[in-house]
């Protein structure tokens, strides 16, 4: 969650004209916690939960590829990006660990 809240306030900065990756990088930031909180309920069934930090890994690729596409194109300050891409490596170590954890478990 404090990558989506890093990610929103670093948005704010990108200029009206490019509202769509603005929209497309909070939306994939947003759907990494989304999808691990529903994989979790589902937790009776290691396999949903599993499947679930699967897709949080994928929306956190995503998320970094938008940065890069910021970065890229001047759309945010380097340190901004910087910033962002860190928190979200920090992010995507803990969604490997425990996709990993999930996968050692018997699977239901």
């Amino acid at each position: 969650m404090d990558l989506v809240d890093l990610v929103y306030v670093s948005t704010r900065q990108l200029p009206r004209a490019d509202f769509d990756l603005r929209r497309q990088i909070r939306r994939a930031a947003a759907s990494i916690p989304s999808n691990v909180a529903e994989g979790y309920r589902r937790k009776k069934r290691t396999s949903a939960y599993q499947n679930h930090v699967s897709i949080a890994m994928g929306s956190q690729g995503e998320l970094e590829t938008h940065i890069e596409i910021a970065r890229r194109n001047a759309l945010m300050d380097e340190a901004t990006c910087s910033h962002l891409l860190a928190t979200s490596d920090r992010v995507g170590a803990m969604l490997y660990r425990l996709h990993e954890s999930l996968a050692s478990r018997t699977i239901e």
